[in-house]
């Protein structure tokens, strides 16, 4: 059964570009022990003033030193209230990245379940006309999947063999290159963000709040990085706790996620399971 913190690991593996990892507790990586000058924790909420400039976010972070990495630390979304289930679908880009599954989307629309869509900045040049679509559609909300899709660091920490972003001045173009391409297209600057492979390390969580940006983490992984089975996918679905964020892709339209969707969301929906976007 596949739930919080329980997803096969070899489902994981790092499928056409993009992966989602299952969600383990914080870990503190060897690394000196002197603490961030910035706040203790990262804002639960952005801000509304107007966000630094990247001068002023390099000098902020400059030298600090990250004691947190993982998909779990404090500041990163991962439940909304109310029980229903947000459902949050990725589209990575790259080299074997760059598919659109109509059939998902369509599936989404046919019984108006909203979704949050995040999108990579080389997904959306490889799908200016889907993306457009997407953008001008109430149904879905675009979030930040990042500039070059990689692991939201300043030292450059891996993960699943993607590098991280190397440094401040790195992690700050993976989310403002990006938001600067969805506010040009949206008419407004994305609300959430979601690094490459889910994983943040503290110091950056800081970052991203200074942006005015959100980390959208999971619950539940549905589709393994595109990999699960349609099987797998309506169990991972079946079996989602009241309240989870839900991560799978629509980037793969020859993966088992469209298909999985398509066996279990009219029976979750004939239920009375419910779907919310994202808050605002």
């Amino acid at each position: 059964m596949t739930t919080r913190r329980t997803v096969l690991v070899a489902a994981l593996a790092l499928a056409a570009g993009c992966t989602a990892a299952p969600r383990p507790s914080p870990r503190t990586p060897d690394a000196p022990s002197a603490a961030p000058a910035a706040s203790s924790a990262p804002a639960s909420a952005p801000s509304a003033s107007a966000p630094p400039s990247r001068e002023e976010v390099l000098a902020r972070y400059a030298g600090q030193v990250p004691q947190q990495w993982g998909t779990d630390l404090p500041g990163v979304v991962a439940t909304v209230p109310g029980g229903a289930l947000a459902l949050t679908f990725d589209a990575c880009g790259g080299p074997g990245g760059n598919g659109y599954d109509a059939e998902l989307i369509a599936l989404l629309r046919r019984h108006r379940v909203p979704a949050a869509l995040f999108l990579n900045a080389r997904w959306i040049d490889a799908n200016p006309g889907p993306t457009a679509e997407l953008a001008a559609d109430p149904l879905f909300t675009l979030g930040n999947h990042g500039t070059a899709h990689r692991p939201l660091s300043v030292t450059g920490r891996p993960a699943y063999g993607i590098t991280g972003t190397a440094d401040p001045a790195a992690a700050y173009e993976e989310v403002a290159g990006n938001r600067a391409k969805l506010t040009a297209l949206l008419g407004h600057p994305p609300t959430w963000f979601r690094s490459g492979t889910a994983h943040y390390d503290d110091i950056a969580l800081h970052l991203l709040g200074d942006l005015g940006e959100r980390a959208a983490g999971f619950a539940v992984n549905a589709d393994g990085g595109a990999t699960f089975t349609p099987a797998q996918v309506a169990a991972a679905l079946t079996t989602a706790p009241p309240g989870s964020i839900v991560i799978s892709h629509f980037n793969h339209p020859t993966s088992g996620t469209a298909p999985g969707y398509a066996q279990v969301l009219p029976r979750l929906l004939d239920t009375g399971r419910t779907f919310t976007a994202l808050p605002s």
